[in-house]
């Protein structure tokens, strides 16, 4: 524990003294392109001091939908005259200690995410005893209060569940499959409990191992090949919905796929008729709004959301807003 502690405040000295750490190489151009303009546009927004704010995430690698959130934090925080850092493990362990190595840099602000929400409890409270102001994002809104941060910025995800449970009734569906493919992840959970909870037919959640797509599609085809009475998949997160495309086509299946969050591929899929919905929760926002947060705690004293979790969704999109949108997502903002 100890050597991991070590190597991780290396690292995060590195990335104060060296580029910003990005989940994927997208996430790394995306930091450049941002550096690039802060330049081109002279300075800052705001003339307060150059506070160092730290976002640790429980993101894999390569993961589209923190390339988003990673986007909207760097516009914030070039804003804002924000140095910004980040880094994520999806081992929740090795996330905690990232955490302690931001806290052992004596940062200005540190944003997280509480997917695992009880291996992260001690590095928060940490933190917070350091006198580091926290705001929590994406995951955990029920233990953000708990644990003493700001604010949550974030969509709830029960009630996300729920607005797919509701939907998926409006289009007469009979049995669904909701595929989890981060397992503890609490989020993903509440996600699939949210849909049993309003959905008027059958709800059957499907573990996989996300980190290995090839074994999620043959996961999956093998489900569908079983199970013909099963008309929907649902999927947790972006990259997972043109997977389960492929093994709905490897099945034989004439299931609906829909999907939880939002990416150019999604947006591409929804106009085209391949995918049914997709839930965006905006992560965009999230890491935007994250940033935001912290700049305004620490010049004002301001807090959002008055004990409650700031919600940035959920919000349905269907192949008519999927036009509307696509623009932004080529961007990388939505």
């Amino acid at each position: 524990m100890a050597r991991f502690r070590t190597w991780a405040t290396i690292a995060l000295a590195g990335a104060l003294g060296l580029s910003l750490a990005g989940c994927s190489s997208h996430g790394g151009k995306r930091a450049e392109d941002a550096r690039k303009a802060a330049s081109a546009q002279g300075r800052a927004a705001v003339n307060t001091p150059r506070w160092t704010v730290a976002m640790i995430t429980h993101s894999g690698d390569g993961d589209t939908f923190w390339d988003i959130v990673q986007s909207g934090a760097e516009q914030a925080a070039a804003k804002d005259n924000i140095n910004f850092l980040y880094s994520h493990d999806a081992n929740a362990q090795q996330q905690a200690q990232l955490v302690d190595a931001a806290v052992d840099q004596k940062v200005d602000g540190i944003i997280v995410t509480l997917a695992k929400p009880d291996a992260m409890k001690a590095a928060v409270a940490r933190a917070e005893k350091a006198g580091i102001p926290v705001v929590t994002v994406n995951s955990g809104s029920a233990e953000s209060r708990q644990f003493g941060a700001l604010t949550h910025v974030g969509q709830d995800e029960t009630i996300a569940g729920e607005a797919v449970g509701d939907e998926l009734n409006k289009r007469g569906r009979k049995k669904v499959l909701c595929v989890l493919h981060e397992q503890g992840n609490v989020g993903h959970e509440q996600r699939c409990a949210g849909v049993k909870k309003t959905f008027h037919g059958t709800v059957e959640n499907l573990y996989v191992n996300g980190t290995n797509m090839p074994d999620v599609q043959s996961a999956l085809e093998a489900r569908l090949q079983s199970d013909k009475s099963v008309d929907t998949v649902v999927t947790l997160g972006a990259p997972y919905a043109d997977t389960a495309v492929k093994a709905r086509s490897g099945a034989g299946s004439r299931a609906e796929v829909d999907t939880f969050d939002l990416n150019a591929k999604v947006a591409a899929e929804l106009k085209d008729g391949t995918l049914g919905f997709a839930v965006d929760q905006q992560p965009y926002l999230q890491g935007y709004e994250a940033v935001d947060q912290l700049w305004l705690y620490k010049y004002n004293a301001n807090a959002l959301g008055g004990g409650r979790p700031v919600l940035t969704g959920p919000q349905i999109i269907t192949k008519d807003q999927a036009t509307a949108l696509e623009q932004y997502t080529k961007r990388g903002t939505r």
